[in-house]
Protein backbone atom coordinates (compact mmCIF):
# COMPACT_ATOMS: atom_id res chain seq x y z
CA UNK A 1 0.00 0.00 0.00
CA UNK A 2 2.52 2.44 1.02
CA UNK A 3 4.62 1.77 -2.32
CA UNK A 4 1.47 3.16 -4.75
CA UNK A 5 2.00 5.88 -6.57
CA UNK A 6 0.39 9.06 -5.42
CA UNK A 7 -0.95 9.67 -8.98
CA UNK A 8 -2.44 6.48 -8.95
CA UNK A 9 -4.51 6.87 -5.07
CA UNK A 10 -8.01 7.79 -5.12
CA UNK A 11 -7.85 10.99 -3.40
CA UNK A 12 -11.12 11.12 -0.66
CA UNK A 13 -11.31 14.81 0.82
CA UNK A 14 -13.74 15.12 4.03
CA UNK A 15 -15.87 18.26 4.51
CA UNK A 16 -18.38 20.20 5.89
CA UNK A 17 -18.63 22.59 8.30
CA UNK A 18 -16.52 23.10 11.46
CA UNK A 19 -16.81 20.31 14.44
CA UNK A 20 -19.16 18.01 12.54
CA UNK A 21 -16.66 15.19 13.30
CA UNK A 22 -14.76 14.73 10.26
CA UNK A 23 -11.12 14.45 11.99
CA UNK A 24 -13.43 11.42 13.77
CA UNK A 25 -14.71 10.03 10.61
CA UNK A 26 -11.24 9.34 9.35
CA UNK A 27 -10.07 7.31 12.34
CA UNK A 28 -12.97 5.15 12.00
CA UNK A 29 -12.17 4.76 8.30
CA UNK A 30 -8.87 4.15 9.08
CA UNK A 31 -9.08 2.33 12.08
CA UNK A 32 -6.11 4.75 13.42
CA UNK A 33 -6.30 8.05 15.85
CA UNK A 34 -4.37 9.99 12.52
CA UNK A 35 -6.38 12.93 13.00
CA UNK A 36 -6.57 15.49 15.87
CA UNK A 37 -9.96 15.23 17.63
CA UNK A 38 -11.42 18.11 19.75
CA UNK A 39 -14.50 19.37 20.91
CA UNK A 40 -13.06 23.35 19.79
CA UNK A 41 -14.46 24.30 16.33
CA UNK A 42 -11.45 24.96 14.27
CA UNK A 43 -8.71 21.86 15.47
CA UNK A 44 -8.38 21.41 12.26
CA UNK A 45 -6.39 23.77 10.17
CA UNK A 46 -5.05 23.02 6.70
CA UNK A 47 -5.87 19.92 4.88
CA UNK A 48 -4.14 17.05 5.78
CA UNK A 49 -3.20 14.19 3.59
CA UNK A 50 -3.01 10.75 4.80
CA UNK A 51 -2.29 7.22 2.39
CA UNK A 52 -4.28 4.57 3.27
CA UNK A 53 -5.32 0.85 1.77
CA UNK A 54 -9.00 1.37 2.01
CA UNK A 55 -10.88 -2.07 1.23
CA UNK A 56 -12.59 -2.69 -1.03
CA UNK A 57 -11.45 0.83 -2.72
CA UNK A 58 -7.54 0.07 -2.47
CA UNK A 59 -5.00 2.50 -2.03
CA UNK A 60 -6.65 6.04 -1.46
CA UNK A 61 -5.33 9.42 -0.17
CA UNK A 62 -7.83 10.66 2.56
CA UNK A 63 -7.85 14.47 3.22
CA UNK A 64 -9.21 15.94 6.71
CA UNK A 65 -9.93 19.55 5.84
CA UNK A 66 -10.84 22.65 7.86
CA UNK A 67 -14.24 23.15 8.55
CA UNK A 68 -15.69 25.48 5.53
CA UNK A 69 -17.12 27.92 7.34
CA UNK A 70 -14.49 28.96 9.42
CA UNK A 71 -13.74 32.56 9.66
CA UNK A 72 -11.96 35.47 9.57
CA UNK A 73 -8.80 36.21 7.13
CA UNK A 74 -7.05 33.20 8.23
CA UNK A 75 -10.04 31.62 8.09
CA UNK A 76 -10.56 32.23 4.18
CA UNK A 77 -7.43 31.01 3.99
CA UNK A 78 -8.29 27.62 5.13
CA UNK A 79 -11.35 27.27 3.04
CA UNK A 80 -9.46 28.43 0.17
CA UNK A 81 -6.84 25.80 1.04
CA UNK A 82 -9.89 23.14 1.41
CA UNK A 83 -11.09 24.45 -2.20
CA UNK A 84 -7.70 23.62 -3.60
CA UNK A 85 -8.21 20.20 -2.14
CA UNK A 86 -11.37 19.79 -3.71
CA UNK A 87 -10.61 20.42 -7.31
CA UNK A 88 -8.08 17.31 -7.42
CA UNK A 89 -10.85 15.21 -5.52
CA UNK A 90 -12.33 11.75 -7.20
CA UNK A 91 -14.83 11.51 -4.03
CA UNK A 92 -16.08 14.34 -1.69
CA UNK A 93 -17.94 13.19 2.04
CA UNK A 94 -19.78 15.61 3.33
CA UNK A 95 -20.19 15.44 6.77
CA UNK A 96 -23.27 16.72 9.00
CA UNK A 97 -23.58 16.60 12.50
CA UNK A 98 -27.12 15.82 14.95
CA UNK A 99 -28.23 18.91 14.17
CA UNK A 100 -28.96 18.17 10.20
CA UNK A 101 -28.84 19.82 7.12
CA UNK A 102 -28.60 23.42 8.07
CA UNK A 103 -28.20 26.71 5.78
CA UNK A 104 -24.85 27.02 5.27
CA UNK A 105 -24.66 22.81 4.51
CA UNK A 106 -27.08 23.50 1.39
CA UNK A 107 -24.93 26.23 0.27
CA UNK A 108 -21.66 23.83 0.56
CA UNK A 109 -23.73 21.05 -1.26
CA UNK A 110 -24.74 22.94 -4.22
CA UNK A 111 -21.26 23.94 -4.30
CA UNK A 112 -20.00 20.57 -4.76
CA UNK A 113 -22.65 19.73 -6.78
CA UNK A 114 -21.06 21.82 -9.44
CA UNK A 115 -17.81 21.07 -9.10
CA UNK A 116 -19.43 17.43 -10.29
CA UNK A 117 -17.65 15.08 -7.91
CA UNK A 118 -18.86 12.42 -6.80
CA UNK A 119 -20.53 12.89 -3.27
CA UNK A 120 -21.86 11.20 0.19
CA UNK A 121 -23.84 12.61 2.63
CA UNK A 122 -22.63 11.21 5.81
CA UNK A 123 -25.08 11.92 8.96
CA UNK A 124 -22.27 11.92 11.78
CA UNK A 125 -23.37 11.59 15.38
CA UNK A 126 -26.10 9.38 14.77
CA UNK A 127 -26.03 8.26 18.74
CA UNK A 128 -27.19 11.51 19.60
CA UNK A 129 -29.83 11.69 17.00
CA UNK A 130 -32.03 10.44 14.41
CA UNK A 131 -31.46 11.91 10.66
CA UNK A 132 -34.16 13.96 9.90
CA UNK A 133 -36.70 12.64 7.64
CA UNK A 134 -36.44 15.88 5.53
CA UNK A 135 -32.81 15.76 5.16
CA UNK A 136 -32.96 12.03 3.82
CA UNK A 137 -35.46 13.51 1.82
CA UNK A 138 -33.42 16.49 0.24
CA UNK A 139 -30.36 13.85 -0.44
CA UNK A 140 -32.73 11.75 -2.44
CA UNK A 141 -34.43 14.37 -4.05
CA UNK A 142 -31.38 15.40 -5.17
CA UNK A 143 -29.77 11.96 -5.76
CA UNK A 144 -26.50 12.05 -3.10
CA UNK A 145 -26.22 8.52 -1.14
CA UNK A 146 -26.21 8.83 2.23
CA UNK A 147 -25.14 6.90 5.30
CA UNK A 148 -26.08 7.43 8.74
CA UNK A 149 -23.03 7.00 11.29
CA UNK A 150 -21.53 7.16 14.75
CA UNK A 151 -17.94 7.52 14.82
CA UNK A 152 -17.97 7.36 19.01
CA UNK A 153 -19.67 3.72 18.52
CA UNK A 154 -17.81 2.96 14.81
CA UNK A 155 -21.37 2.04 13.63
CA UNK A 156 -22.02 2.55 9.89
CA UNK A 157 -18.11 2.50 8.67
CA UNK A 158 -18.72 -0.62 6.91
CA UNK A 159 -21.74 0.34 5.17
CA UNK A 160 -20.04 3.70 4.63
CA UNK A 161 -16.83 1.96 2.94
CA UNK A 162 -19.04 0.24 1.12
CA UNK A 163 -21.05 3.18 -0.74
CA UNK A 164 -17.47 5.05 -1.04
CA UNK A 165 -16.07 1.86 -3.41
CA UNK A 166 -19.49 2.35 -5.57
CA UNK A 167 -18.68 5.90 -6.14
CA UNK A 168 -15.33 5.43 -7.24
CA UNK A 169 -15.08 6.89 -10.35
CA UNK A 170 -15.15 4.05 -13.49
CA UNK A 171 -11.29 4.32 -14.00
CA UNK A 172 -10.46 3.26 -10.64
CA UNK A 173 -12.65 0.30 -10.90
CA UNK A 174 -11.26 -0.67 -14.40
CA UNK A 175 -7.22 -2.27 -15.20
CA UNK A 176 -5.91 0.86 -17.18
CA UNK A 177 -3.28 0.55 -19.36
CA UNK A 178 -0.13 2.82 -20.25
CA UNK A 179 1.27 0.58 -22.75
CA UNK A 180 -0.19 -2.48 -22.27
CA UNK A 181 -2.27 -3.06 -25.28
CA UNK A 182 0.70 -1.92 -27.22
CA UNK A 183 2.70 -4.91 -26.18
CA UNK A 184 1.71 -8.93 -26.43
CA UNK A 185 3.71 -11.68 -25.01
CA UNK A 186 7.12 -12.50 -26.37
CA UNK A 187 7.53 -8.87 -27.87
CA UNK A 188 10.92 -7.00 -27.33
CA UNK A 189 10.52 -3.48 -25.74
CA UNK A 190 12.66 -1.51 -25.70
CA UNK A 191 13.49 1.68 -23.66
CA UNK A 192 15.82 4.92 -24.27
CA UNK A 193 15.80 6.75 -20.71
CA UNK A 194 18.70 9.30 -20.53
CA UNK A 195 20.56 10.10 -17.30
CA UNK A 196 21.28 14.19 -17.10
CA UNK A 197 21.48 16.75 -14.10
CA UNK A 198 17.49 16.34 -13.82
CA UNK A 199 17.50 12.50 -13.59
CA UNK A 200 16.64 11.19 -9.77
CA UNK A 201 19.95 9.76 -8.03
CA UNK A 202 20.11 5.98 -8.02
CA UNK A 203 16.67 4.97 -8.90
CA UNK A 204 14.36 5.06 -12.22
CA UNK A 205 11.21 8.01 -12.66
CA UNK A 206 8.10 6.68 -12.34
CA UNK A 207 6.69 6.45 -15.70
CA UNK A 208 9.59 4.12 -16.64
CA UNK A 209 8.75 1.92 -13.65
CA UNK A 210 5.49 1.64 -14.47
CA UNK A 211 5.87 1.08 -18.32
CA UNK A 212 8.77 -2.02 -17.11
CA UNK A 213 6.25 -3.37 -14.90
CA UNK A 214 3.30 -3.46 -17.93
CA UNK A 215 6.15 -4.98 -20.08
CA UNK A 216 6.65 -8.17 -17.18
CA UNK A 217 2.86 -8.36 -17.10
CA UNK A 218 2.53 -8.82 -20.59
CA UNK A 219 5.50 -11.51 -21.05
CA UNK A 220 7.39 -9.12 -22.48
CA UNK A 221 11.15 -8.74 -22.54
CA UNK A 222 12.19 -5.41 -21.27
CA UNK A 223 15.35 -3.39 -22.03
CA UNK A 224 16.35 -0.08 -20.89
CA UNK A 225 19.59 1.93 -21.85
CA UNK A 226 20.46 5.64 -22.14
CA UNK A 227 20.13 7.06 -25.85
CA UNK A 228 24.31 7.03 -26.65
CA UNK A 229 23.61 3.10 -26.55
CA UNK A 230 21.13 2.36 -28.18
CA UNK A 231 23.19 1.08 -31.10
CA UNK A 232 24.80 -1.66 -29.05
CA UNK A 233 21.33 -2.88 -28.02
CA UNK A 234 20.42 -2.87 -31.10
CA UNK A 235 23.28 -4.89 -32.31
CA UNK A 236 22.81 -7.28 -29.69
CA UNK A 237 19.02 -8.01 -30.14
CA UNK A 238 18.58 -11.02 -32.38
CA UNK A 239 16.17 -9.00 -34.02
CA UNK A 240 14.89 -5.04 -34.33
CA UNK A 241 12.41 -4.30 -31.22
CA UNK A 242 8.49 -4.30 -31.40
CA UNK A 243 8.45 -0.97 -29.73
CA UNK A 244 10.70 1.35 -28.45
CA UNK A 245 9.56 4.35 -25.91
CA UNK A 246 11.94 6.81 -25.63
CA UNK A 247 12.26 10.21 -23.30
CA UNK A 248 10.89 13.07 -25.10
CA UNK A 249 14.25 14.74 -24.52
CA UNK A 250 16.03 12.86 -26.86
CA UNK A 251 13.53 11.74 -29.44
CA UNK A 252 15.04 13.05 -32.04
CA UNK A 253 18.22 11.32 -31.77
CA UNK A 254 16.15 8.29 -31.03
CA UNK A 255 14.14 8.97 -34.22
CA UNK A 256 17.53 8.93 -36.26
CA UNK A 257 19.14 6.04 -34.74
CA UNK A 258 15.84 3.69 -34.49
CA UNK A 259 14.61 1.75 -38.02
CA UNK A 260 11.45 3.75 -39.24
CA UNK A 261 10.05 0.62 -39.65
CA UNK A 262 9.99 0.10 -35.58
CA UNK A 263 6.66 1.92 -33.68
CA UNK A 264 8.04 4.38 -31.41
CA UNK A 265 6.86 6.77 -28.81
CA UNK A 266 7.61 8.80 -25.90
CA UNK A 267 6.73 8.14 -21.85
CA UNK A 268 5.25 11.81 -21.68
CA UNK A 269 2.85 10.57 -24.47
CA UNK A 270 1.27 7.49 -23.20
CA UNK A 271 0.94 9.55 -20.05
CA UNK A 272 -1.27 12.17 -21.90
CA UNK A 273 -2.90 9.11 -23.03
CA UNK A 274 -3.50 7.11 -19.58
CA UNK A 275 -4.18 10.56 -17.44
CA UNK A 276 -5.65 13.09 -20.02
CA UNK A 277 -7.23 13.45 -23.19
CA UNK A 278 -5.08 12.73 -26.19
CA UNK A 279 -7.06 14.06 -28.66
CA UNK A 280 -7.32 17.38 -26.73
CA UNK A 281 -4.21 17.73 -26.53
CA UNK A 282 -3.37 17.09 -29.35
CA UNK A 283 -5.62 19.20 -30.89
CA UNK A 284 -3.70 21.93 -28.25
CA UNK A 285 -0.68 21.24 -29.78
CA UNK A 286 -1.93 22.91 -33.26
CA UNK A 287 -1.80 26.10 -32.01
CA UNK A 288 2.40 26.30 -31.61
CA UNK A 289 1.51 26.96 -35.06
CA UNK A 290 -0.55 30.21 -34.35
CA UNK A 291 1.32 31.52 -31.59
CA UNK A 292 2.09 35.02 -32.53
CA UNK A 293 4.76 37.78 -31.05
CA UNK A 294 3.65 39.12 -27.15
CA UNK A 295 1.38 35.60 -26.67
CA UNK A 296 1.54 34.37 -23.04
CA UNK A 297 2.20 30.72 -22.21
CA UNK A 298 1.57 28.89 -19.18
CA UNK A 299 4.07 26.27 -18.22
CA UNK A 300 2.19 23.89 -16.07
CA UNK A 301 4.29 21.76 -13.75
CA UNK A 302 2.59 19.51 -11.23
CA UNK A 303 5.58 17.98 -9.13
CA UNK A 304 7.83 20.90 -7.17
CA UNK A 305 11.51 20.17 -7.83
CA UNK A 306 14.68 21.86 -8.07
CA UNK A 307 15.05 23.92 -11.05
CA UNK A 308 17.98 22.72 -12.75
CA UNK A 309 20.37 24.76 -15.64
CA UNK A 310 18.80 22.47 -18.24
CA UNK A 311 15.15 22.48 -16.87
CA UNK A 312 13.15 20.82 -19.36
CA UNK A 313 9.69 22.70 -18.75
CA UNK A 314 11.73 25.96 -18.03
CA UNK A 315 14.41 25.76 -20.47
CA UNK A 316 14.64 24.06 -22.77
CA UNK A 317 10.83 23.76 -24.04
CA UNK A 318 10.74 27.63 -23.91
CA UNK A 319 14.08 27.84 -25.85
CA UNK A 320 12.88 25.14 -28.68
CA UNK A 321 9.59 27.22 -28.93
CA UNK A 322 11.25 29.84 -29.69
CA UNK A 323 13.47 28.62 -32.09
CA UNK A 324 10.95 27.10 -33.72
CA UNK A 325 8.23 30.11 -34.03
CA UNK A 326 10.75 32.72 -34.50
CA UNK A 327 8.32 34.55 -31.99
CA UNK A 328 8.96 37.03 -28.74
CA UNK A 329 6.81 34.77 -26.36
CA UNK A 330 6.01 35.28 -22.62
CA UNK A 331 6.54 32.26 -19.98
CA UNK A 332 4.82 31.92 -17.13
CA UNK A 333 5.54 28.32 -14.62
CA UNK A 334 2.65 27.26 -12.23
CA UNK A 335 3.88 24.26 -10.21
CA UNK A 336 2.37 21.81 -7.37
CA UNK A 337 -1.41 21.62 -7.25
CA UNK A 338 -2.37 25.61 -7.53
CA UNK A 339 -3.86 25.91 -11.01
CA UNK A 340 -4.01 29.71 -12.44
CA UNK A 341 -7.53 31.54 -12.07
CA UNK A 342 -6.57 33.76 -15.22
CA UNK A 343 -6.44 31.16 -17.61
CA UNK A 344 -8.03 33.52 -20.26
CA UNK A 345 -4.92 35.21 -20.23
CA UNK A 346 -2.79 32.29 -21.75
CA UNK A 347 -2.40 31.94 -25.39
CA UNK A 348 -1.60 27.95 -24.87
CA UNK A 349 -1.07 25.98 -21.78
CA UNK A 350 2.11 23.36 -21.65
CA UNK A 351 1.42 21.17 -19.47
CA UNK A 352 4.05 18.68 -17.64
CA UNK A 353 3.08 14.67 -18.01
CA UNK A 354 1.11 14.29 -14.80
CA UNK A 355 2.74 11.11 -13.35
CA UNK A 356 2.03 12.76 -9.83
CA UNK A 357 -1.10 13.78 -10.53
CA UNK A 358 -4.50 11.65 -10.35
CA UNK A 359 -6.89 11.38 -13.57
CA UNK A 360 -9.42 13.34 -12.05
CA UNK A 361 -6.97 16.10 -11.62
CA UNK A 362 -5.40 16.02 -14.82
CA UNK A 363 -8.84 15.69 -16.80
CA UNK A 364 -10.35 18.72 -14.79
CA UNK A 365 -7.50 20.81 -15.54
CA UNK A 366 -8.18 20.12 -19.46
CA UNK A 367 -11.57 20.35 -18.77
CA UNK A 368 -10.83 23.85 -17.31
CA UNK A 369 -8.82 24.85 -20.31
CA UNK A 370 -11.76 24.21 -22.71
CA UNK A 371 -14.24 25.91 -20.46
CA UNK A 372 -12.08 29.03 -21.17
CA UNK A 373 -10.94 28.29 -24.42
CA UNK A 374 -7.51 28.17 -23.65
CA UNK A 375 -5.81 25.36 -25.86
CA UNK A 376 -3.88 22.55 -23.37
CA UNK A 377 -1.04 19.85 -24.49
CA UNK A 378 1.70 17.98 -22.83
CA UNK A 379 5.30 18.35 -22.88
CA UNK A 380 6.18 14.80 -25.27
CA UNK A 381 3.24 16.28 -27.68
CA UNK A 382 4.96 19.54 -27.61
CA UNK A 383 8.58 18.22 -27.81
CA UNK A 384 7.26 15.78 -30.64
CA UNK A 385 6.16 18.62 -32.76
CA UNK A 386 9.08 20.65 -32.21
CA UNK A 387 11.52 18.10 -32.99
CA UNK A 388 9.16 17.30 -36.53
CA UNK A 389 8.57 13.88 -35.44
CA UNK A 390 4.83 13.87 -33.85
CA UNK A 391 3.03 11.85 -36.68
CA UNK A 392 5.78 8.78 -35.97
CA UNK A 393 5.17 8.83 -32.19
CA UNK A 394 1.21 9.08 -32.15
CA UNK A 395 0.96 6.40 -35.23
CA UNK A 396 1.01 3.62 -32.65
CA UNK A 397 -1.74 4.70 -30.34
CA UNK A 398 -3.60 5.07 -34.18
CA UNK A 399 -3.59 8.42 -35.20
CA UNK A 400 -2.27 9.53 -38.80
CA UNK A 401 -1.36 12.68 -39.01
CA UNK A 402 1.06 15.17 -41.09
CA UNK A 403 3.96 17.31 -39.63
CA UNK A 404 4.39 21.12 -40.60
Amino acid sequence: MAKAPRGERLIISIVGRRNTGKSSLINALVGQAIAIVSEEAGTTTDAVAKSYELLPLGPVTLYDTAGIDDRGELGDKRVKATERVLFRSDIVVMVIDETGITPKDQEILELLETLKIPLLVVFNKSDLAEVKPKDIKYCVDQGWPWQNVSTAKSSGIKELKDKLAHLAPLEYRQDRVLAGDLIKAGDVVLLIAPIDSAAPKGRLILPQVQILREILDNDAVGMIVKEREIEAALAGLAKLPDLVITDSQVVLKVDGDIPAEVPMTTFSILFARYKGDLDVLLDGVKKIDELADGDKILIAENCSHNVQCDDIGRVKIPRWLLQYTGRKLDFEVSTGHDFPEDLENYALILHCGGCMIGQTEMQRRIREAERRGVPITNYGLTISKLQGVLARTVKPLGYEISER
